[in-house]
């Protein structure tokens, strides 16, 4: 009886000392997520929960264009430079225009690309983390052969005004439209046209494969049938076959050309020293399919949003638009480049579309060593969302910025202009320049 009792009590004490170290062990493990390593000074900020972080709160939905709660309540307890973590990674957020511009231009310095891995096993790893080198080469070939100055002179801005034409023309003989979803119909068969050469029946059945794309973009990678991650897969999935498909016919057949990005790496994979090869090519379609129709066609939904709330706005557009069209020799004359570059209120009024709309939530960048800002130390390998909401909507760079008013763009532009070395508030505030055919497609969206 006594031997069982020692027995039992040296395995109760064992039991004890087990559970004792475990819950020192997760303490300390705890402890260490909420307080990282650092060689210096952290930003403020919370890690959340352990794995989980803030991630909940971070994509929480937000029903207005104001600032989500979520920037607010830190931007005012910690500043425009704070530190988080989402999906089990750690995050330094900045709603700093100074800490955005610097970023920016340490891009291969001090900070790289990155992208989440949901979006690496999506649109695949090479698509996304190889755009260096000889290939950033090719990519930046193709772009100045389809999107050159000379190229949408000529040939690019009389297709985008025939495809806003036929589409806009569509429209007249439906008793109602859904806004969101006929945009994106418009801009994605223009886009799939002019990379892939699709016709519009075909580019529709693709695009619903390309939202089940979108929905598990900020996803967890958990592949298990009904998660969004799964659904985006399988759209992968179909996506690639298309891709591959058109890939195989027209290597059959490299004699006859369709005037598209297909064309130009098909030129690229027959030629001696590809760089390329047909994996990666089906691979960065897919990709720029999606980036090129994605925000685009948001940017536009938002457009027609405000435009129709803002009937001053229309007025004063219809004006420059009509005193476009007095000029012209022939009733039916296309749009010509003289003309979009004279749209001087419509390039006011895209700017302020941009600003408000604020349909990329961010950008990230993952830091090369530990770098230094704001007093600050961002330690080697972590991730750094920068935010351009922030400052699209920050009271000290626009005046009421929940306002749509495309007339503060005057003042803007000039002070950006008058700029001379210096920095103004201005110049902080405003975005990356859009891309010429997103500025061109919108300048049509708008006239007609």
């Amino acid at each position: 009886m006594e031997k069982s009792e020692l027995l039992l009590g040296s395995y109760s004490y064992a039991a004890l000392c087990g559970v004792t170290l475990i819950i020192g062990w997760l303490a300390h493990w705890v402890y260490k997520w909420m307080n990282p390593p650092c060689i210096g000074r952290l930003p403020p900020g919370s890690m959340g929960f352990p794995i989980i972080g803030e991630t909940f709160q971070f994509f929480r939905a937000s029903p207005s264009i104001d600032m989500p709660s979520y920037y607010k309540q830190r931007l005012e307890r910690y500043g425009p430079l704070f530190k988080t973590s989402l999906v089990g990674r750690p995050v330094i957020i900045s709603l700093d225009p100074e800490v955005n511009r610097f970023i920016f231009q340490q891009e291969g310095k001090l900070f790289q690309s990155w992208y989440p891995e949901t979006a690496i096993n999506i649109f695949g790893k090479k698509s996304l983390t190889t755009y260096n080198g000889t290939i950033h080469k090719f990519i930046r070939g193709v772009a100045a052969k389809l999107f050159g100055l000379e190229n949408l002179k000529e040939s690019l801005l009389p297709e985008l005004e025939n495809s806003m034409r036929e589409s806009f023309a569509s429209w007249t003989g439906k008793p109602s439209v859904e806004v969101q979803d006929g945009v994106s119909d418009m801009i994605f068969d223009l886009v799939a046209k002019k990379l892939i050469g699709l016709d519009v029946t075909n580019s529709r059945e693709l695009r619903k494969n390309f939202q089940d794309f979108f929905q598990g973009m900020v996803s967890f990678p958990i592949y298990f049938p009904g998660t969004s991650f799964y659904r985006s897969m399988q759209g992968r999935r179909n996506v690639r076959n298309t891709l591959t498909d058109i890939m195989k016919e027209r290597l059959s057949a490299p004699g006859k050309k369709y005037g598209d990005l297909v064309d130009l790496i098909v030129e690229e994979l027959q030629s001696e020293k590809p760089m390329i090869d047909e994996n990666f090519a089906i691979d960065a379609l897919a990709a720029l399919l999606f980036t090129s129709f994605a925000t685009l066609s948001s940017t536009l939904t938002v457009a027609f949003k405000y435009l129709t709330d803002n009937p001053k706005v229309v007025e004063e557009l219809k004006e420059e638009h009509g005193t476009i069209l007095k000029k012209r020799e022939g009733v039916n004359s296309g749009f010509t480049w003289e003309e979009y570059r004279s749209l001087k209120f419509s390039t006011q009024v895209m700017n302020e579309i941009t600003r408000i709309s604020n349909v990329t939530p961010g950008v990230f960048r993952k830091t090369l060593t530990d770098v230094q800002v704001k007093g600050y130390t961002i330690p080697s390998g972590w991730l750094v969302m920068i935010s351009p909401m922030a400052v699209h909507l920050n009271p000290k760079l626009f005046e009421d910025p929940l306002k749509f008013d495309p007339w503060r763009w005057r003042t803007v532009s000039k002070s950006i202009i008058g700029t001379k070395g210096g920095k103004s508030k201005a110049s902080e505030a405003r975005a990356p320049p859009l891309s010429s055919i997103r500025t061109l497609c919108n300048y049509a969206a708008l006239g007609y």
